[in-house]
C-alpha cells in the first residue's frame, strides 16, 4: 500500500536502471549527467550489488601473458589488442575520474607464476610485447630475474612481471560511484526484486523484499545491467554465469616477501596481499560445470584446490588460517566483448563483462547511456 506521495513521486522515471553494480551505476551517472533534468532510478534487490562488483578480488588488470596467449588461440590479433586496449584504458579512465586515493589504487605491478609445463609461454613474450607496443609504447612483460626471493615453492620456475597492472579496493570504487550518483541526483533503491519487465512499454514489475508486496514502476527507458542474472529477465540472452570463489586469511604472523597482483594458470587463479593477509581466489577452470551457477555457494573442490596452492606453492610450509570466504557471480559467453544493445522499444542491456567489471564497467556504462540517449 503506497501513499499518494509515493505514487506521485517514486514510481515513474525517465530511466530505470536494473542492477546497481559498476555498470548499472556508471550507466545512471552518465545518463543523468547528459540529461540533468531527467529522473533516474537504480533498482537493486540486495543491500549491495548482487553480482560481483563488491565481491571481486580488486585486481586492476587487463590480462596475463598466458591469458593473452590463450585468447590468441580463439581470437584474431586485432581482437585481442582491442580487448586489452579497452581494459587498460578503462582502468586509466577511472583512475583519472576518481583519483588513486579514492580507489586505494596501488601501482604495484602484475605478476604471473609459471610452472614447468608453462615455460613455453616465455618463449613468446617478445611476440606479445611487440603486439602490445602500439598501445603501451614500452615492453609490458619481462622476466623477474631473482624470483627465488619471493618465497614461492620450487614448482614455480619463472615469474613474469607486467609493469602496467595494479590493485584497488572495489568497495572504495563502489563508494566513489555512490557519491557521484548522489551528486547528480540519481536515486538508488535497494531491497526490491525485479520479477518481470515489459521491453516495449517500460513497465517493471517489482517485489518488495521486506513484505513480498508487488507493484509496478515505469520508465521511459530501461537499462538492464544485471550481468550473470540477466537470464532471469531475458531468458534468450546468450550468457553463462561463472561463479568465483575468493578467500581471505587471518592476519599472517610472518612477513610477506612480495607485493603486487599475482596470477597463475592462464589468469584463472589470482592472489594478492591485503592488510597483512593473503587474498586468494578463482580456479573456476577446475570445475567449469560446477561454477556455471548463480547460487552463492562454496565449491569444495575449488576451495580444496586453492587451499593446496596456498600451502604448497604460495607459502610452502607456512600456517594459513582462512578467516572469510565468499563467491561472486560473473557472466561469460562465446566472446569476451560486452553485449551492449537494444532489446526492445524501451529497453537496452549492457552485460557479459567477462570477469573484467573493474576495468571496463565505467566505459560500458558510458556506452549504454549514449545508446539510450540516441533513441
Amino acid at each position: 500500500m503506497f501513499s499518494y506521495w509515493e505514487n506521485k513521486n517514486f514510481l515513474k522515471y525517465d530511466l530505470i536502471v536494473i542492477g546497481s553494480g559498476f555498470v548499472g551505476l556508471s550507466t545512471a551517472i552518465h545518463f543523468q549527467k547528459k540529461h540533468p533534468k531527467a529522473k533516474v532510478a537504480v533498482l537493486e534487490r540486495g543491500a549491495f550489488p548482487s553480482g560481483a562488483s563488491s565481491k571481486n578480488a580488486g585486481f586492476a588488470c587487463f590480462g596475463s601473458l598466458t591469458e593473452i596467449l590463450d585468447d590468441l588461440e580463439n581470437m584474431s590479433q586485432a581482437e585481442v589488442l582491442g580487448l586489452v586496449k579497452k581494459r587498460y584504458r578503462g582502468l586509466q579512465q577511472i583512475r583519472k575520474k576518481f583519483g588513486d586515493k579514492a580507489l586505494n589504487y596501488q601501482a604495484s605491478n602484475g605478476f604471473e607464476l609459471l610452472e614447468e609445463s608453462q615455460l613455453l609461454a616465455a618463449d613468446r613474450m617478445d611476440e606479445i610485447n611487440k603486439l602490445l607496443q602500439p598501445l603501451f609504447k614500452k615492453e609490458v612483460f619481462s622476466i623477474v630475474s631473482d624470483h627465488d626471493r619471493l618465497g614461492f615453492s620450487s614448482k614455480v620456475k619463472m615469474v613474469i612481471q607486467n609493469k602496467f597492472e595494479g590493485e584497488l579496493d572495489p568497495g572504495m570504487y563502489l563508494t566513489s560511484l555512490w557519491k557521484l550518483a548522489g551528486k547528480w541526483g540519481v536515486r538508488i533503491i535497494s531491497g526490491v526484486n525485479v520479477k518481470r519487465i515489459d521491453l516495449d512499454s517500460g513497465v517493471v514489475s517489482v517485489e518488495n523484499n521486506w513484505d513480498q508486496g508487488q507493484f509496478e514502476m515505469k520508465g521511459k527507458e530501461l537499462a538492464i545491467c544485471t550481468n550473470a542474472f540477466t537470464k532471469q529477465l531475458l531468458p534468450d540472452t546468450t550468457l553463462e554465469p561463472g561463479r568465483g570463489l575468493v578467500m581471505v586469511s587471518e592476519p599472517l604472523d610472518f612477513e610477506i616477501p612480495w607485493k603486487g597482483s599475482f596470477h597463475m594458470d592462464k589468469g584463472y587463479v589470482y592472489f594478492r596481499k591485503v592488510d597483512g593477509r593473503l587474498l586468494l581466489g578463482g580456479a573456476r577452470n577446475i570445475d567449469f560445470e560446477g561454477e556455471n551457477s548463480t547460487a552463492f555457494e562454496i565449491n569444495q573442490k575449488i576451495k580444496s584446490h586453492l587451499n593446496r596452492l596456498a600451502h604448497e606453492v604460495i607459502f610452502p610450509d607456512k600456517e594459513i588460517v582462512w578467516e572469510k570466504e565468499w563467491t561472486g557471480i560473473m557472466a561469460f559467453g562465446e566472446k569476451k566483448t560486452p553485449i551492449i544493445q537494444e532489446v526492445g522499444k524501451k529497453a537496452s542491456v549492457a552485460v557479459r563483462l567477462g570477469g573484467m567489471g573493474v576495468a571496463i564497467g565505467w566505459q560500458v556504462g558510458k556506452e549504454l547511456a549514449k545508446l539510450i540517449s540516441k533513441k
